[in-house]
Protein backbone atom coordinates (compact mmCIF):
# COMPACT_ATOMS: atom_id res chain seq x y z
CA UNK A 1 0.00 0.00 0.00
CA UNK A 2 0.75 3.52 -0.60
CA UNK A 3 0.51 6.94 -2.58
CA UNK A 4 -1.84 5.56 -5.22
CA UNK A 5 -4.37 7.08 -7.89
CA UNK A 6 -7.73 6.97 -7.61
CA UNK A 7 -8.77 4.00 -9.58
CA UNK A 8 -6.33 1.97 -7.77
CA UNK A 9 -8.25 2.08 -4.52
CA UNK A 10 -9.97 -1.01 -3.02
CA UNK A 11 -13.21 -2.35 -3.00
CA UNK A 12 -13.71 -1.36 0.87
CA UNK A 13 -11.64 0.07 3.46
CA UNK A 14 -12.22 -0.52 7.51
CA UNK A 15 -11.74 3.30 7.32
CA UNK A 16 -11.67 6.26 5.04
CA UNK A 17 -9.90 8.89 6.56
CA UNK A 18 -10.54 12.77 5.09
CA UNK A 19 -7.49 15.16 5.70
CA UNK A 20 -3.71 13.82 6.07
CA UNK A 21 -2.56 17.02 8.69
CA UNK A 22 -1.91 16.36 12.38
CA UNK A 23 -5.82 14.85 12.73
CA UNK A 24 -5.67 12.72 9.87
CA UNK A 25 -1.92 11.55 9.83
CA UNK A 26 -2.47 10.96 13.90
CA UNK A 27 -5.40 8.99 13.15
CA UNK A 28 -4.08 6.86 10.08
CA UNK A 29 -0.84 6.33 12.58
CA UNK A 30 -3.38 4.71 15.41
CA UNK A 31 -5.42 2.71 13.37
CA UNK A 32 -3.05 1.18 11.02
CA UNK A 33 -0.77 0.02 13.60
CA UNK A 34 -3.81 -1.46 15.19
CA UNK A 35 -4.35 -3.49 12.05
CA UNK A 36 -7.07 -1.19 10.69
CA UNK A 37 -6.93 -0.82 6.73
CA UNK A 38 -7.11 3.15 5.59
CA UNK A 39 -7.78 4.85 2.62
CA UNK A 40 -6.66 8.73 3.10
CA UNK A 41 -7.93 11.17 1.03
CA UNK A 42 -6.01 14.55 0.47
CA UNK A 43 -7.10 17.76 -1.33
CA UNK A 44 -3.87 18.72 -2.33
CA UNK A 45 -1.24 17.34 -4.02
CA UNK A 46 1.58 14.22 -3.30
CA UNK A 47 4.70 16.10 -1.03
CA UNK A 48 7.65 14.69 0.12
CA UNK A 49 9.60 16.79 2.63
CA UNK A 50 13.00 14.89 2.73
CA UNK A 51 13.19 15.77 -1.79
CA UNK A 52 11.39 19.26 -1.97
CA UNK A 53 12.67 21.19 1.35
CA UNK A 54 14.87 24.58 0.25
CA UNK A 55 16.63 23.73 3.72
CA UNK A 56 19.92 25.56 2.64
CA UNK A 57 18.44 28.03 0.29
CA UNK A 58 19.43 31.37 0.82
CA UNK A 59 17.47 34.57 -0.04
CA UNK A 60 19.63 35.53 -3.07
CA UNK A 61 18.20 32.39 -4.53
CA UNK A 62 14.66 33.21 -4.28
CA UNK A 63 12.77 35.76 -6.41
CA UNK A 64 12.37 38.86 -4.96
CA UNK A 65 15.02 37.97 -2.67
CA UNK A 66 12.79 35.74 -0.84
CA UNK A 67 10.00 38.74 0.07
CA UNK A 68 6.35 37.52 0.79
CA UNK A 69 4.26 37.37 -2.48
CA UNK A 70 0.43 37.11 -2.80
CA UNK A 71 1.07 33.40 -3.68
CA UNK A 72 3.57 32.70 -1.16
CA UNK A 73 2.93 34.93 1.67
CA UNK A 74 5.35 33.49 4.16
CA UNK A 75 8.16 33.96 1.80
CA UNK A 76 9.59 31.76 -1.50
CA UNK A 77 10.82 29.18 0.61
CA UNK A 78 7.74 28.18 2.65
CA UNK A 79 6.64 24.91 2.70
CA UNK A 80 3.44 25.35 1.97
CA UNK A 81 3.67 23.99 -2.00
CA UNK A 82 -0.03 24.15 -2.22
CA UNK A 83 -2.83 26.03 -0.72
CA UNK A 84 -3.15 29.47 0.86
CA UNK A 85 -5.33 32.24 2.14
CA UNK A 86 -6.81 32.23 -1.44
CA UNK A 87 -7.35 28.77 -3.19
CA UNK A 88 -7.98 28.64 -7.10
CA UNK A 89 -11.21 27.60 -8.06
CA UNK A 90 -12.34 26.92 -4.34
CA UNK A 91 -13.89 31.10 -3.14
CA UNK A 92 -15.84 31.43 0.02
CA UNK A 93 -17.49 34.48 1.54
CA UNK A 94 -17.80 36.50 5.09
CA UNK A 95 -20.74 38.33 6.33
CA UNK A 96 -19.11 40.98 8.88
CA UNK A 97 -19.85 44.39 10.16
CA UNK A 98 -16.34 45.58 10.15
CA UNK A 99 -13.03 44.98 8.03
CA UNK A 100 -11.95 43.68 11.46
CA UNK A 101 -14.51 40.69 11.61
CA UNK A 102 -13.68 39.13 8.09
CA UNK A 103 -12.69 36.15 8.37
CA UNK A 104 -9.56 34.77 6.29
CA UNK A 105 -9.44 31.32 5.34
CA UNK A 106 -6.01 29.41 5.62
CA UNK A 107 -6.04 26.03 3.29
CA UNK A 108 -3.08 24.28 2.73
CA UNK A 109 -3.47 21.93 -0.87
CA UNK A 110 -0.71 19.40 -0.23
CA UNK A 111 -0.11 15.78 1.38
CA UNK A 112 0.22 16.84 5.39
CA UNK A 113 -1.54 19.96 5.36
CA UNK A 114 -0.65 22.60 8.10
CA UNK A 115 1.90 20.67 9.56
CA UNK A 116 4.15 21.45 6.93
CA UNK A 117 3.58 24.90 8.29
CA UNK A 118 3.47 25.87 11.49
CA UNK A 119 4.88 26.91 14.25
CA UNK A 120 5.07 23.67 16.05
CA UNK A 121 3.84 25.05 19.82
CA UNK A 122 2.70 21.99 21.36
CA UNK A 123 0.94 23.26 24.91
CA UNK A 124 -1.83 21.00 26.72
CA UNK A 125 -4.98 21.69 27.56
CA UNK A 126 -5.48 22.50 31.55
CA UNK A 127 -8.69 21.53 33.52
CA UNK A 128 -9.92 24.88 33.16
CA UNK A 129 -9.44 25.14 29.82
CA UNK A 130 -11.89 21.79 29.08
CA UNK A 131 -14.60 23.06 32.48
CA UNK A 132 -14.56 26.92 31.58
CA UNK A 133 -18.20 26.81 31.89
CA UNK A 134 -17.74 25.21 35.37
CA UNK A 135 -15.48 28.06 35.90
CA UNK A 136 -16.51 31.63 34.72
CA UNK A 137 -20.25 30.62 33.36
CA UNK A 138 -19.80 31.15 30.12
CA UNK A 139 -19.10 28.68 27.02
CA UNK A 140 -19.27 25.35 27.43
CA UNK A 141 -17.81 22.41 29.47
CA UNK A 142 -16.70 19.34 27.55
CA UNK A 143 -17.71 15.92 28.74
CA UNK A 144 -14.44 15.22 29.25
CA UNK A 145 -11.64 16.32 31.70
CA UNK A 146 -8.07 16.51 32.19
CA UNK A 147 -6.70 13.04 33.35
CA UNK A 148 -8.68 11.40 30.02
CA UNK A 149 -6.44 13.55 27.34
CA UNK A 150 -3.52 13.37 29.90
CA UNK A 151 -2.06 9.87 29.06
CA UNK A 152 -2.38 10.50 25.32
CA UNK A 153 -0.65 13.82 25.51
CA UNK A 154 1.97 12.15 26.87
CA UNK A 155 1.99 9.37 23.71
CA UNK A 156 1.81 12.77 21.57
CA UNK A 157 4.78 13.92 22.92
CA UNK A 158 6.93 10.91 23.25
CA UNK A 159 5.88 9.90 19.51
CA UNK A 160 6.76 13.38 17.73
CA UNK A 161 9.38 15.05 20.02
CA UNK A 162 8.46 18.09 22.30
CA UNK A 163 10.90 20.08 23.80
CA UNK A 164 10.23 22.08 27.06
CA UNK A 165 10.19 22.11 30.66
CA UNK A 166 7.93 21.71 33.26
CA UNK A 167 7.38 24.73 35.78
CA UNK A 168 4.67 23.82 37.98
CA UNK A 169 2.68 26.89 37.17
CA UNK A 170 -1.45 27.15 37.30
CA UNK A 171 -3.16 25.47 34.78
CA UNK A 172 -0.25 24.75 32.67
CA UNK A 173 0.42 21.07 32.68
CA UNK A 174 3.60 20.15 32.92
CA UNK A 175 4.44 16.55 31.33
CA UNK A 176 5.78 13.55 33.01
CA UNK A 177 9.73 13.20 33.81
CA UNK A 178 11.53 12.10 31.20
CA UNK A 179 8.80 12.85 28.27
CA UNK A 180 10.06 16.16 27.37
CA UNK A 181 13.50 16.77 25.02
CA UNK A 182 16.42 19.72 26.67
CA UNK A 183 14.95 23.14 26.10
CA UNK A 184 17.19 25.32 24.01
CA UNK A 185 18.73 28.30 25.59
CA UNK A 186 17.03 31.57 25.00
CA UNK A 187 18.15 34.35 22.76
CA UNK A 188 19.39 37.35 23.56
CA UNK A 189 16.18 39.16 23.00
CA UNK A 190 14.25 36.55 25.31
CA UNK A 191 16.79 36.42 27.63
CA UNK A 192 16.03 40.42 28.10
CA UNK A 193 12.83 40.03 28.35
CA UNK A 194 12.62 37.37 31.14
CA UNK A 195 15.10 39.60 33.09
CA UNK A 196 12.64 42.68 32.65
CA UNK A 197 9.56 40.45 33.07
CA UNK A 198 10.15 39.48 36.25
CA UNK A 199 9.69 43.49 37.44
CA UNK A 200 6.43 43.04 36.10
CA UNK A 201 5.24 39.77 37.11
CA UNK A 202 5.17 38.15 34.03
CA UNK A 203 7.17 34.51 33.68
CA UNK A 204 8.79 34.02 30.90
CA UNK A 205 9.56 30.59 30.09
CA UNK A 206 10.88 27.90 28.24
CA UNK A 207 8.18 26.66 25.53
CA UNK A 208 7.10 23.63 24.51
CA UNK A 209 7.95 22.95 20.63
CA UNK A 210 7.90 19.87 18.26
CA UNK A 211 11.73 19.85 17.47
CA UNK A 212 13.78 17.38 18.43
CA UNK A 213 16.87 19.26 20.32
CA UNK A 214 18.49 15.66 20.72
CA UNK A 215 17.80 12.07 18.98
CA UNK A 216 14.81 10.15 20.48
CA UNK A 217 15.11 7.08 22.46
CA UNK A 218 13.98 4.75 19.80
CA UNK A 219 14.81 1.72 21.90
CA UNK A 220 12.36 2.39 24.88
CA UNK A 221 9.38 4.72 23.66
CA UNK A 222 8.03 2.40 21.09
CA UNK A 223 7.43 -0.64 23.60
CA UNK A 224 5.79 2.61 25.94
CA UNK A 225 3.44 3.57 22.84
CA UNK A 226 2.35 0.21 21.85
CA UNK A 227 2.85 -2.30 24.90
CA UNK A 228 2.00 -5.93 23.45
CA UNK A 229 2.01 -4.64 20.11
CA UNK A 230 6.50 -5.98 19.05
CA UNK A 231 5.19 -5.79 15.23
CA UNK A 232 3.82 -1.76 16.21
CA UNK A 233 7.22 -1.32 18.02
CA UNK A 234 9.73 -2.74 15.20
CA UNK A 235 7.83 -0.24 12.68
CA UNK A 236 7.67 2.69 14.90
CA UNK A 237 11.61 2.80 15.73
CA UNK A 238 12.48 2.31 12.52
CA UNK A 239 10.82 5.02 12.06
CA UNK A 240 12.11 7.04 14.90
CA UNK A 241 15.66 6.04 14.48
CA UNK A 242 16.06 8.00 10.97
CA UNK A 243 15.24 10.95 12.27
CA UNK A 244 17.71 13.27 13.26
CA UNK A 245 18.33 16.43 16.15
CA UNK A 246 18.04 19.41 15.09
CA UNK A 247 21.18 21.46 14.13
CA UNK A 248 20.05 24.96 14.66
CA UNK A 249 20.66 26.47 11.00
CA UNK A 250 17.72 26.50 9.09
CA UNK A 251 14.01 27.85 9.46
CA UNK A 252 11.61 25.67 10.68
CA UNK A 253 8.45 27.06 8.10
CA UNK A 254 10.19 25.29 4.89
CA UNK A 255 10.08 21.56 6.18
CA UNK A 256 12.94 19.79 7.47
CA UNK A 257 14.47 16.77 5.27
CA UNK A 258 16.18 15.35 8.68
CA UNK A 259 12.90 15.08 10.42
CA UNK A 260 14.12 16.40 13.27
CA UNK A 261 10.51 18.62 13.03
CA UNK A 262 7.28 17.59 13.73
CA UNK A 263 4.96 16.84 10.45
CA UNK A 264 2.84 14.16 9.34
CA UNK A 265 4.39 13.78 6.54
CA UNK A 266 8.12 12.60 8.58
CA UNK A 267 6.41 11.66 11.75
CA UNK A 268 2.92 9.74 10.99
CA UNK A 269 2.86 8.74 7.67
CA UNK A 270 6.29 7.02 7.64
CA UNK A 271 5.23 4.49 10.18
CA UNK A 272 1.61 3.93 8.54
CA UNK A 273 2.50 3.22 5.42
CA UNK A 274 5.47 0.65 6.82
CA UNK A 275 2.20 -1.13 8.29
CA UNK A 276 1.29 -2.13 4.99
CA UNK A 277 -2.76 -1.15 5.71
CA UNK A 278 -2.38 2.79 4.02
CA UNK A 279 -3.38 3.71 0.76
CA UNK A 280 -3.14 7.65 0.17
CA UNK A 281 -5.36 9.21 -2.92
CA UNK A 282 -3.72 13.02 -3.17
CA UNK A 283 -5.53 15.68 -5.41
CA UNK A 284 -8.45 14.11 -4.24
CA UNK A 285 -11.44 16.95 -3.10
CA UNK A 286 -14.49 15.64 -0.94
CA UNK A 287 -17.89 16.45 -1.82
CA UNK A 288 -19.71 14.72 0.57
CA UNK A 289 -19.98 11.99 3.20
CA UNK A 290 -21.89 8.91 1.44
CA UNK A 291 -24.65 7.28 3.85
CA UNK A 292 -27.07 4.09 3.62
CA UNK A 293 -30.53 3.66 4.44
CA UNK A 294 -29.73 2.21 7.47
CA UNK A 295 -28.33 6.06 8.63
CA UNK A 296 -24.48 4.54 8.64
CA UNK A 297 -21.85 6.10 6.74
CA UNK A 298 -20.88 3.87 3.88
CA UNK A 299 -17.86 5.66 2.38
CA UNK A 300 -16.91 9.26 0.68
CA UNK A 301 -17.80 11.06 -2.67
CA UNK A 302 -14.72 13.10 -4.37
CA UNK A 303 -13.74 15.01 -7.53
CA UNK A 304 -10.63 13.11 -8.33
CA UNK A 305 -8.57 16.58 -9.29
CA UNK A 306 -6.78 15.29 -11.74
CA UNK A 307 -9.41 13.65 -13.94
CA UNK A 308 -12.42 15.99 -12.93
CA UNK A 309 -14.50 12.76 -12.58
CA UNK A 310 -16.30 12.21 -9.16
CA UNK A 311 -15.37 9.17 -7.54
CA UNK A 312 -16.84 7.20 -4.38
CA UNK A 313 -15.02 4.86 -2.37
CA UNK A 314 -16.52 2.68 1.01
CA UNK A 315 -15.82 2.41 4.25
CA UNK A 316 -17.06 0.92 7.54
CA UNK A 317 -16.11 4.02 9.03
CA UNK A 318 -15.37 7.31 8.16
CA UNK A 319 -13.44 9.68 9.87
CA UNK A 320 -13.21 13.51 9.06
CA UNK A 321 -9.59 14.64 9.74
CA UNK A 322 -9.81 17.77 7.06
CA UNK A 323 -9.57 21.08 9.51
CA UNK A 324 -12.39 22.17 10.97
CA UNK A 325 -14.15 24.70 8.54
CA UNK A 326 -13.31 22.03 5.93
CA UNK A 327 -15.24 19.37 8.05
CA UNK A 328 -18.11 21.22 8.53
CA UNK A 329 -18.17 22.30 4.49
CA UNK A 330 -18.14 19.00 4.16
CA UNK A 331 -20.80 17.27 6.46
CA UNK A 332 -23.14 20.75 5.29
CA UNK A 333 -23.17 19.25 1.86
CA UNK A 334 -23.98 15.51 2.84
CA UNK A 335 -27.71 15.97 2.27
CA UNK A 336 -29.41 12.70 2.05
CA UNK A 337 -33.32 12.04 2.91
CA UNK A 338 -32.01 11.17 6.63
CA UNK A 339 -29.95 14.68 6.42
CA UNK A 340 -31.70 16.91 5.10
CA UNK A 341 -29.67 19.76 6.85
CA UNK A 342 -26.33 17.63 6.39
CA UNK A 343 -25.20 14.44 8.05
CA UNK A 344 -24.51 14.41 11.82
CA UNK A 345 -26.75 17.39 11.75
CA UNK A 346 -30.01 17.06 14.33
CA UNK A 347 -28.76 19.50 16.51
CA UNK A 348 -28.66 22.05 14.18
CA UNK A 349 -24.68 22.82 15.30
CA UNK A 350 -22.87 22.11 12.75
CA UNK A 351 -20.80 24.79 11.30
CA UNK A 352 -22.31 26.83 14.87
CA UNK A 353 -19.66 28.54 17.42
CA UNK A 354 -16.48 28.66 15.12
CA UNK A 355 -13.67 30.02 17.11
CA UNK A 356 -10.11 31.18 16.21
CA UNK A 357 -7.25 32.28 18.84
CA UNK A 358 -7.50 35.97 19.56
CA UNK A 359 -4.37 37.87 18.13
CA UNK A 360 -2.59 40.73 19.44
CA UNK A 361 1.22 42.43 19.09
CA UNK A 362 2.85 45.50 19.69
CA UNK A 363 7.05 46.16 18.38
CA UNK A 364 9.40 47.74 20.08
CA UNK A 365 13.24 48.93 19.63
CA UNK A 366 15.60 48.38 22.44
CA UNK A 367 18.72 50.14 22.62
CA UNK A 368 20.35 47.61 24.60
CA UNK A 369 20.37 45.01 21.77
CA UNK A 370 22.07 47.25 19.62
CA UNK A 371 25.35 46.73 18.47
CA UNK A 372 25.52 42.97 19.45
CA UNK A 373 28.39 41.31 17.76
CA UNK A 374 27.42 39.29 15.21
CA UNK A 375 26.26 35.18 15.62
CA UNK A 376 23.98 32.67 14.85
CA UNK A 377 20.72 33.34 16.46
CA UNK A 378 18.78 30.88 14.12
CA UNK A 379 17.90 27.91 17.20
CA UNK A 380 15.03 25.82 16.95
CA UNK A 381 13.64 27.79 14.20
CA UNK A 382 10.95 29.70 16.44
CA UNK A 383 10.34 30.07 19.73
CA UNK A 384 12.47 29.33 22.57
CA UNK A 385 10.56 30.89 25.31
CA UNK A 386 7.16 32.33 25.70
CA UNK A 387 5.01 33.81 28.67
CA UNK A 388 1.96 31.68 29.39
CA UNK A 389 -1.33 33.47 31.21
CA UNK A 390 -0.44 34.66 34.56
CA UNK A 391 -3.61 36.11 35.88
CA UNK A 392 -6.08 33.71 36.68
CA UNK A 393 -6.71 34.70 40.46
CA UNK A 394 -7.40 38.60 39.33
CA UNK A 395 -9.44 37.52 36.60
CA UNK A 396 -11.25 34.77 39.11
CA UNK A 397 -11.58 37.49 41.33
CA UNK A 398 -13.72 39.56 38.64
CA UNK A 399 -10.66 42.51 38.50
CA UNK A 400 -10.48 41.88 34.79
CA UNK A 401 -12.68 42.69 31.95
CA UNK A 402 -12.49 40.25 30.22
CA UNK A 403 -13.21 36.20 30.75
CA UNK A 404 -10.29 34.43 29.50
CA UNK A 405 -6.47 34.50 29.06
CA UNK A 406 -3.53 34.99 26.61
CA UNK A 407 -0.06 33.78 26.17
CA UNK A 408 2.54 36.06 24.91
CA UNK A 409 5.47 34.75 22.08
CA UNK A 410 8.40 36.34 21.53
CA UNK A 411 9.95 38.00 18.67
CA UNK A 412 13.19 39.30 18.52
CA UNK A 413 16.72 37.68 16.85
CA UNK A 414 19.25 38.47 14.35
CA UNK A 415 17.70 36.34 11.89
CA UNK A 416 19.59 36.00 8.36
CA UNK A 417 17.84 39.26 6.41
CA UNK A 418 15.53 38.68 3.36
CA UNK A 419 15.33 41.14 0.39
CA UNK A 420 14.01 43.96 2.21
CA UNK A 421 15.94 47.07 4.56
CA UNK A 422 17.02 45.39 7.66
CA UNK A 423 16.33 48.72 9.42
CA UNK A 424 13.34 50.45 9.20
CA UNK A 425 13.79 53.89 7.19
CA UNK A 426 13.07 56.04 10.26
CA UNK A 427 15.42 55.07 12.14
CA UNK A 428 18.39 54.89 9.26
CA UNK A 429 16.81 58.39 8.42
CA UNK A 430 18.11 58.16 4.68
CA UNK A 431 21.56 56.97 5.51
CA UNK A 432 23.51 55.95 2.78
CA UNK A 433 26.93 54.14 2.04
CA UNK A 434 29.53 53.33 4.63
CA UNK A 435 26.79 55.14 7.11
CA UNK A 436 23.60 52.96 5.64
CA UNK A 437 25.89 49.78 6.51
CA UNK A 438 26.89 51.15 10.17
CA UNK A 439 23.51 51.75 10.75
CA UNK A 440 22.61 48.44 9.55
CA UNK A 441 25.66 46.65 12.11
CA UNK A 442 24.27 48.70 14.59
CA UNK A 443 20.52 48.29 14.82
CA UNK A 444 19.28 45.38 13.16
CA UNK A 445 18.23 43.03 15.71
CA UNK A 446 17.58 45.40 18.44
CA UNK A 447 13.94 45.21 17.64
CA UNK A 448 11.64 43.23 19.30
CA UNK A 449 7.92 42.21 18.97
CA UNK A 450 5.48 40.50 21.53
CA UNK A 451 2.28 38.82 20.09
CA UNK A 452 -0.90 37.09 22.01
CA UNK A 453 -2.70 33.90 21.40
CA UNK A 454 -5.74 34.23 23.58
CA UNK A 455 -9.21 32.25 24.20
CA UNK A 456 -12.00 33.43 22.49
CA UNK A 457 -15.20 32.58 24.13
CA UNK A 458 -17.71 30.59 21.66
CA UNK A 459 -20.96 32.88 20.32
CA UNK A 460 -23.75 32.35 18.55
CA UNK A 461 -22.83 35.27 15.92
CA UNK A 462 -19.60 33.38 15.22
CA UNK A 463 -19.92 30.22 12.42
CA UNK A 464 -20.52 29.29 8.95
CA UNK A 465 -23.21 28.06 6.60
CA UNK A 466 -23.27 27.59 2.93
CA UNK A 467 -23.18 30.48 1.00
CA UNK A 468 -26.68 29.99 -1.33
CA UNK A 469 -25.53 31.24 -4.61
CA UNK A 470 -21.51 30.71 -4.55
CA UNK A 471 -20.55 27.75 -5.61
CA UNK A 472 -16.87 26.13 -6.56
CA UNK A 473 -15.51 25.00 -10.04
CA UNK A 474 -17.01 21.74 -9.71
CA UNK A 475 -20.56 22.71 -8.36
CA UNK A 476 -20.29 22.58 -4.89
CA UNK A 477 -21.80 25.20 -2.23
CA UNK A 478 -18.74 27.07 -0.48
CA UNK A 479 -18.78 28.09 3.28
CA UNK A 480 -19.80 31.29 4.26
CA UNK A 481 -18.72 32.71 7.33
CA UNK A 482 -20.40 35.02 9.63
CA UNK A 483 -18.30 36.60 12.46
CA UNK A 484 -18.78 39.04 15.41
CA UNK A 485 -16.04 39.66 18.45
CA UNK A 486 -17.56 40.43 21.97
CA UNK A 487 -16.31 42.53 24.47
CA UNK A 488 -13.98 39.85 25.84
CA UNK A 489 -12.05 39.56 22.89
CA UNK A 490 -11.03 43.02 22.60
CA UNK A 491 -10.68 44.13 25.78
CA UNK A 492 -8.44 41.30 25.79
CA UNK A 493 -6.60 42.69 22.85
CA UNK A 494 -6.05 45.95 24.20
CA UNK A 495 -4.72 44.38 28.05
CA UNK A 496 -1.83 42.79 25.45
CA UNK A 497 -0.96 45.80 23.88
CA UNK A 498 -0.89 47.64 27.32
CA UNK A 499 1.36 44.51 28.73
CA UNK A 500 3.35 44.33 25.82
CA UNK A 501 4.36 48.71 25.63
CA UNK A 502 4.73 48.12 29.84
CA UNK A 503 7.47 45.11 28.73
CA UNK A 504 9.23 46.82 26.04
CA UNK A 505 9.53 50.09 27.97
CA UNK A 506 10.80 48.09 31.48
CA UNK A 507 13.69 46.89 28.81
CA UNK A 508 14.67 50.42 28.29
CA UNK A 509 13.22 50.44 24.79
CA UNK A 510 10.29 52.53 22.87
CA UNK A 511 7.03 51.43 21.39
CA UNK A 512 7.13 51.28 17.54
CA UNK A 513 3.55 52.31 16.92
CA UNK A 514 1.18 54.92 16.46
CA UNK A 515 0.99 56.57 20.34
CA UNK A 516 -2.77 58.15 19.46
CA UNK A 517 -3.95 54.87 18.70
CA UNK A 518 -6.48 53.20 20.76
CA UNK A 519 -5.18 49.97 22.59
CA UNK A 520 -6.76 47.12 20.87
CA UNK A 521 -6.56 48.17 17.79
CA UNK A 522 -4.27 45.58 16.41
CA UNK A 523 -6.75 43.07 16.93
CA UNK A 524 -5.87 40.39 14.11
CA UNK A 525 -9.14 39.25 11.42
CA UNK A 526 -10.75 35.86 12.41
CA UNK A 527 -8.86 33.07 11.01
CA UNK A 528 -5.31 35.06 10.75
CA UNK A 529 -4.29 33.14 13.35
CA UNK A 530 -4.88 29.91 11.69
CA UNK A 531 -6.10 28.38 14.50
CA UNK A 532 -10.10 28.08 14.13
CA UNK A 533 -11.19 25.45 15.52
CA UNK A 534 -15.14 24.50 16.38
CA UNK A 535 -18.30 24.16 14.12
CA UNK A 536 -19.31 20.43 15.54
CA UNK A 537 -18.99 20.79 19.14
CA UNK A 538 -18.19 17.76 22.01
CA UNK A 539 -20.64 17.10 24.59
CA UNK A 540 -22.58 14.84 26.82
CA UNK A 541 -25.83 15.70 25.34
CA UNK A 542 -27.12 14.68 21.56
CA UNK A 543 -29.31 17.88 21.60
CA UNK A 544 -26.87 20.55 22.44
CA UNK A 545 -23.65 18.95 20.52
CA UNK A 546 -22.69 17.10 17.62
CA UNK A 547 -20.46 14.41 18.71
CA UNK A 548 -19.43 12.47 22.19
CA UNK A 549 -16.60 11.93 24.38
CA UNK A 550 -15.14 9.92 21.74
CA UNK A 551 -15.24 12.44 18.78
CA UNK A 552 -18.20 10.03 17.51
CA UNK A 553 -21.17 12.09 16.13
CA UNK A 554 -24.21 11.35 17.62
CA UNK A 555 -26.04 10.85 14.42
CA UNK A 556 -24.09 8.38 12.94
CA UNK A 557 -22.28 6.01 15.42
CA UNK A 558 -19.30 5.25 12.48
CA UNK A 559 -18.19 8.48 11.24
CA UNK A 560 -15.79 10.39 13.28
CA UNK A 561 -14.54 13.82 13.72
CA UNK A 562 -10.34 13.84 14.06
CA UNK A 563 -9.90 17.86 13.72
CA UNK A 564 -10.53 20.97 15.44
CA UNK A 565 -14.29 21.09 15.09
CA UNK A 566 -15.33 18.91 17.91
CA UNK A 567 -14.03 21.56 20.39
CA UNK A 568 -16.06 22.95 22.84
CA UNK A 569 -13.71 25.53 23.65
CA UNK A 570 -10.30 27.53 22.06
CA UNK A 571 -8.34 27.59 24.54
CA UNK A 572 -5.22 30.30 24.85
CA UNK A 573 -3.25 27.11 24.12
CA UNK A 574 -2.51 25.97 20.09
CA UNK A 575 -4.87 23.70 19.29
CA UNK A 576 -2.67 20.85 17.39
CA UNK A 577 -0.82 18.76 20.20
CA UNK A 578 -4.74 18.69 21.41
CA UNK A 579 -6.25 17.48 18.28
CA UNK A 580 -3.57 14.61 17.92
CA UNK A 581 -3.94 13.32 21.28
CA UNK A 582 -7.77 13.69 21.23
CA UNK A 583 -7.79 11.92 17.41
CA UNK A 584 -5.33 9.08 19.19
CA UNK A 585 -8.32 8.45 22.15
CA UNK A 586 -10.72 8.71 19.56
CA UNK A 587 -9.18 6.04 17.08
CA UNK A 588 -8.60 3.75 20.34
CA UNK A 589 -12.04 3.65 20.54
CA UNK A 590 -13.01 3.17 17.14
CA UNK A 591 -10.53 0.37 16.40
CA UNK A 592 -12.17 -1.27 19.76
CA UNK A 593 -15.61 -1.29 18.41
CA UNK A 594 -14.87 -2.37 15.26
CA UNK A 595 -13.44 -5.28 17.10
CA UNK A 596 -16.50 -5.42 18.65
CA UNK A 597 -18.64 -5.61 15.62
CA UNK A 598 -20.33 -1.99 17.40
CA UNK A 599 -19.68 0.06 14.27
Amino acid sequence: MAIISADKAKAEYDVVIVGSGAGGGQSAYTLTLAGLKCLMLEAGRSYDPVNETPMFNTHDQAPLMGNPTPDKPFGFFDATVGGGWKVPGEPYTSVHATPQEEFKWWRPRMLGGRTNHWGRISLRNGEYDLKPRSRDGLGFDWPIGYADVDPYYTKVEMLIGVYGTNEGLENTPDSPPGVLLPAPKGRAAELLAQKHGKKLGIPIISIHRAVLTKHQDYKTIPAKLHPGNAWAQRIVAESMAERSACFWATDCGRGCNVRANYQSTTVHLPPALATGNLDIIPNAHVREVLVGKDGKATGISFIDKTTGKTVEVKGKAVILAAGACETVRILLNSKSNAFPNGVANSSGLVGKYIMDTVGSSLQGHVPALENLPPHNEDGAGGDHFYSPWWLYKEQKAGKLNFARGYHIELGGSRYMPGGNNPVPEDITRGSYGKKFKEDARRYYGSFVGFYSRGEMIPNENCFADLDPKVKDQWGIPVLRFHWKWSDHETNQAAHAETTFAQLIEAMGGTVRDDPHAKRGHNLENPGKIIHEVGGAIIGDDAKKSVCNAYNQTWDVKNLFLCDGAPFASNADKNPTLTIMALAWRACDYLAAEAKKGNL
